[in-house]
């Protein structure tokens, strides 16, 4: 391993582990001082939201990007961060009883999973900590929970959604660290975490600022009248993303049908698939357009089916430009036939384009995808399973050769990043 490297996997490594040492301790802090002062402050209140927060935990989802999340559990913890009133009444809990009550909440929820085996990311529980700390400080710890008691409901609620919103940039910073594990650059990965997070991450700071709110009012009844829409929500998500994942097994197993059929080689979309998006997220691409990058790279070859004799080796980047291009909107074709995945089919159609043609500017209107594919569908027709590292420095060395016209020298640039970077590839 070069280097470089090791550098790189020590930054991802050191990311995690300074995240989960900050997390734990501050989970072991908050314990000890909370036990050591008595003991919880408004214990019935502590225990309300002990219970929401556990129960978000045990419920909890995956992500697109295979991010593990318990949307119930944060906007519970982050309610109780931010909670000042309940029925009229002062709360008086601390900072670090917020932490501590969440920390315990957290570890009944996942117990449950623990023993089913299908324990949580710790990154994760660690992140989750650690923003829900950022709140509790920022809003208890500084006073503004007093300084806001003279002002109008209004007003307690742009405070409120100021530190939410600071929370979500925390949140993103600490996942973009978290992920340097994965090899790409950070700024990369920061951009695709803040995209990911914009959505799901306001909807939750939102619904945590609105329980707290609520609960001056309603008391610990504002709970139970957030938790079954909630829980709603969150199932309808779990079953989209259920389906989601049938399709992508689908799009998996109907892959295989060039390589049953003996036009390319066994296991070529598989591997063209894995680099290609981790090719795609070095050059910053968001989850969604990750997705359809696999969908297209699983199925860029389905177009040899039409073919009378294969070609040898199912390598078509030995085939001459105009049988690419026939090869690639026949593949087209047929994914259109679904009526579901235009943005895929176009990706594959172009994927036989060059980078750009002699005297011409840089063919913007060729997805990056497109670019990708054609770059590591190369890559692996050259390559194949061999581990041969000469045999990998030719065939990047000839995509170099191609760059001033047919391949992007971006994508090459990342693609050669990509493969030293990991021994998979």
């Amino acid at each position: 391993m070069s280097p470089l490297v090791r550098r790189l996997d020590d930054a991802g490594s050191t990311g995690l582990l300074v995240i989960t040492a900050a997390a734990g301790m501050l989970a072991v802090t908050s314990v000890a001082v909370t036990a050591s002062h008595g003991g919880f402050v408004n214990p019935g209140t502590a225990l309300a939201f002990g219970c929401f927060i556990a129960l978000g935990e045990v419920v909890r989802i995956t992500l697109p990007g295979g991010r593990d999340a318990a949307p119930i559990a944060l906007a519970g913890s982050l309610a109780y961060a931010l909670l000042a009133h309940v029925n009229r009444d002062d709360v008086e809990h601390d900072a670090l009883q917020v932490v501590a009550v969440v920390t315990l909440a957290m570890l009944v929820g996942v117990l449950p999973h623990i023993v089913a085996r299908r324990a949580p990311s710790v990154d994760a529980l660690a992140r989750r900590l650690l923003v829900v700390g950022f709140v509790a400080a920022a809003f208890r710890g500084t006073g503004l929970d007093e300084r806001t008691q003279g002002l109008p409901g209004a007003g307690i609620a742009i405070v409120m959604i100021c530190i939410v919103a600071a929370s979500l940039g925390v949140d993103a910073l600490l996942a973009a660290a978290a992920r340097l594990a994965d090899g790409a650059p950070f700024l990369a990965v920061l951009r695709n975490e803040a995209r990911a997070l914009i959505g799901i991450g306001s909807a939750i700071g939102s619904t945590g600022a609105l329980i707290a709110l609520a609960a001056t009012i309603m008391g610990m009844w504002a709970l139970p009248v957030f938790v079954i829409p909630l829980l709603l929500t969150q199932f309808a998500f779990r079953r989209f993303s259920a389906i989601r994942a049938t399709s992508l097994q689908t799009i998996r197993a109907l892959s295989r049908v060039t390589e049953l059929g003996g036009y390319t080689e066994t296991g070529h979309s598989r591997r063209v698939s894995d680099l290609a998006v981790a090719v795609g997220r070095e050059l910053g691409m968001s989850d969604a357009e990750l997705l359809d990058l696999e969908y297209a790279a699983l199925m860029h070859d389905i177009g040899q089916l039409s073919l009378a004799e294969p070609i040898p080796g199912g390598a078509t980047v030995v085939a001459a430009p105009n049988e690419q291009r026939r090869i690639a909107s026949l593949g087209a074709e047929v994914i259109r036939q679904t009526g579901v995945l235009d943005d895929v089919a176009t990706m594959v159609e172009q994927q036989a384009e060059p980078y750009r043609r002699a005297h011409d500017t840089d063919h913007i209107d060729i997805p990056l995808g497109s670019r990708i594919i054609k770059a590591v569908n190369a890559y692996d027709d050259l390559v194949g399973e061999s581990p041969e590292v000469s045999r990998r420095l030719e065939a990047l060395e000839r995509l170099r050769l191609g760059m001033a016209y047919e391949y992007d020298p971006r994508v090459v640039d990342s693609l050669a990043k990509t493969i030293g970077r990991s021994a998979r590839f």
